[in-house]
C-alpha cells in the first residue's frame, strides 16, 4: 500500500499552519500566551501529524491534558483552529493527505473539546 504522504509534507503543513495560527489575530494572541517555546512545540506537532498522518508513532504525549489544562477555551477558537487549518490544506496538491488530515483535524477537535468541558464542568453535558 501506498504512503499517504511524505515526512516533508507533514512538516510543510505543520510549518504553514502554525504559520497561520500565530499570523491570525484570535489565535495568535492566544497561543503565544500559552505556547511559551516554538522551537519545541512546532518538532511536537510534527510528530503528532505525522503520527497522525502516517502511523509513525513519533509522538509521545497527552494532548487531553495539555488542552485541559488551558484557561478560556471556548468554541470559538476550535472553531477558528478549524478554519485556518482547513485554509492550509486546501493549498496541499495532495488530496488524499488533504481529506485524511481533514477529516482527523474535525475529529481532533470535537475530541478535545468535549474533554475540555468534561474536565471543567462535569455536571453538563457538552456542547459545541
Amino acid at each position: 500500500m501506498a504512503e499517504l504522504c511524505t515526512e516533508p509534507e507533514v512538516e510543510h503543513l505543520v510549518d504553514d499552519f502554525y504559520a497561520r495560527v500565530r499570523a491570525d489575530d484570535v489565535l495568535g494572541p492566544f497561543f503565544d500566551q500559552h505556547v511559551h517555546d516554538w522551537n519545541l512545540h512546532l518538532p511536537k506537532m510534527k510528530a503528532f501529524w505525522s503520527s497522525t498522518l502516517r502511523g509513525t508513532a513519533r509522538y509521545k504525549g497527552t494532548p487531553m491534558l495539555a488542552h485541559v489544562a488551558l484557561p478560556g477555551l471556548a468554541p470559538a477558537l476550535f472553531r477558528r483552529w478549524l478554519e485556518l487549518f482547513h485554509d492550509t490544506t486546501a493549498a496541499l496538491p495532495n488530496a488524499a493527505m488533504r481529506e485524511r488530515a481533514d477529516h482527523l483535524a474535525e475529529r481532533i477537535a470535537q475530541s478535545l473539546w468535549y474533554g475540555y468541558q468534561m474536565h471543567h464542568r462535569p455536571d453538563a453535558l457538552p456542547v459545541t
